[in-house]
């Protein structure tokens, strides 16, 4: 295979209706809960009860019950709260919707000692129904939502710019690259739907995860796509290093000073990349030294996810391997 070389706050009644944003994304940020009034105490205490939702979402579905600030980061839910309003619910009782303050929360996760999912890239979504044709945001809603459930954000393919696209049958290097380039994400879930059940391909920065739904497809058939793609990203994405872990990697694909610049900065702009030294270079790649704070065969799944960087042929002395995507 041929290496790339480039590499509200109110009081409104309204109905609650699922949103989903013109690019697909939905914000994990945001969530909906039932409330018996309109009181204060009963809605500080529904903030609690949202944050509690909203933090483990942003620990990519990690239960933070337990862990050091989580009772009072609830306690305190009321000063993170950006936006507010009460809806009525589908069964006809009260709700009240909650935007929390996206930093606020990234810090109270940090603050616990959990890598959240902040900074990751989006999901993009590469779905075709039954007849081939690349599914819109309306159509791919209940996936949408799933995913941002769990914490990450989604983009939709163009279905006008992608019906050419890699499949969940044929996806070639060259076309993941495009993609990454196109959409600056190393994660694309592909899925072809079925009379019978569906198709589904997690590429994450090269390497593919492949699994089937059996059963007639349904809105059921998206919602657990997304729960499953969620929890085959935690696995990658939400490790926590300790200490200092020394290695070496190779990055192929750089063809000039400018190559090298930005490769340099995006190694360097990941929190677990504590070092980067250059040691040589050969045709069109180099070996770096480098401290980070995990084993580098496992940080090349975030490094990846960002579209900047994907799997590359292993190379002689190093630990890991990489090729850069202009």
């Amino acid at each position: 295979m041929r290496l790339s070389r480039l590499l509200f706050v109110g009081l409104l009644l309204a109905l609650l209706i699922p949103s989903v944003h013109a690019q697909g994304q939905v914000s994990p940020y945001t969530v909906t809960v039932p409330v018996t009034d309109t009181s204060e105490a009963k809605r500080d205490e529904a903030f609690g009860v949202a944050l509690s939702q909203v933090l483990a979402r942003t620990a990519g579905g990690q239960d933070l019950r337990g862990k050091p600030g989580y009772d009072d980061a609830l306690k305190s839910a009321p000063g993170i709260v950006q936006q507010y309003q009460y809806q009525r619910a589908a069964g006809g009782g009260l709700a009240l919707q909650v935007s929390f303050d996206q930093g606020a929360v990234q810090r109270a996760v940090s603050q616990m000692g959990v890598a959240g999912t902040s900074g990751k890239p989006p999901v993009l979504l590469l779905v075709r129904d039954a007849g081939g044709t690349v599914m819109d945001a309306n159509a791919l809603a209940p996936l949408s939502q799933a995913v941002a459930q769990r914490g990450y954000n989604v983009v939709l393919a163009d279905p006008a710019k992608t019906a050419e696209g890699p499949s969940v049958a044929s996806a070639d290097l060259q076309q993941i690259v495009d993609l990454a380039r196109q959409y600056k994400t190393g994660l694309v879930l592909l899925g072809q739907l079925r009379a019978d059940g569906a198709d589904w391909n997690l590429v994450s920065g090269g390497p593919q995860q492949k699994w089937t739904s059996g059963a007639p497809v349904t809105q059921q058939t998206l919602v657990d796509a997304g729960n499953a793609l969620s929890d085959r990203l935690g696995k990658q994405l939400n490790v926590i290093g300790a200490g200092n872990v020394d290695g070496k990697l190779w990055v192929s694909g750089v063809n000039s000073a400018l190559d090298y610049a930005n490769l340099l900065a995006t190694l360097r702009a990941d929190p677990m990349v504590r070092q980067v030294v250059t040691l040589s270079a050969q045709g069109d790649g180099m070996l770096f030294a480098t401290k980070t704070g995990l084993p580098l065969n496992v940080m090349t799944g975030s490094l990846t996810a960002g579209g900047r960087l994907l799997e590359g042929d292993a190379h002689t002395g190093a630990d890991a391997s990489l090729r850069w995507v202009h």
